[in-house]
């Protein structure tokens, strides 16, 4: 009979268990970590003189910068897009190279490469800046969470469950058998 006791408290640790793993990982994962070179984009990648190229900075968590030997130096917004137009008197079939950098500390940096095509083989018109999208993840509070947050919703959670079971029980021993 004291099995049977024991059953529901053990399923109900694991649901608390299951239900607050994924929060707790998440916070890991978006706590740190280093910056990489991926999310630098150079839209479109093979363009006519004289248009324009939409730079992207995904990789870098604050703003950057982007240039190349074929454009001038641009910022680039945190999150966002900028446009670079090339030179009218760049060099059909080159190949340049855009560097990216990030405006932080360490000053990571990226580069992509950017070809410069014919004008009837590239696009005349100026190339649109792709937008942003949204950066959904998991919300603003989830960096703010700690460990002792954490803990602390765990316990709370492990007491609400102790209370209930406590009261359900004082219930089934105060009825008449």
């Amino acid at each position: 009979m004291r099995a049977i006791g024991v059953a529901p408290v053990a399923l109900l640790g694991a649901a608390v268990l299951a239900l607050t793993a994924p929060a707790a990982t998440a916070w890991a994962e978006t706590s740190g970590g280093a910056s990489s070179a991926t999310g630098y984009t150079v839209t479109p990648s093979v363009i006519a003189p004289g248009s324009q190229v939409g730079l992207a900075a995904r990789g870098c968590s604050t703003t950057a910068t982007a240039g190349s030997g074929v454009f001038d130096t641009v910022t680039i917004p945190r999150g966002g897009t900028a446009a670079a137009t090339v030179d009218r008197d760049a060099r059909p079939g080159a190949v340049y190279q855009v560097t990216f950098i990030c405006n932080t500390s360490p000053g990571v940096t990226a580069k992509v490469g950017l070809t410069v095509g014919t004008p009837s083989a590239a696009p005349t018109a100026s190339a649109p800046v792709a937008p942003a999208g949204v950066r959904g993840g998991l919300g603003g509070d989830i960096g703010r969470v700690n460990a002792a947050e954490i803990a602390a919703g765990t316990a709370l959670a492990v007491v609400t469950a102790t209370g209930t079971i406590y009261v359900v029980r004082q219930r089934k021993e105060s009825r008449p058998h």
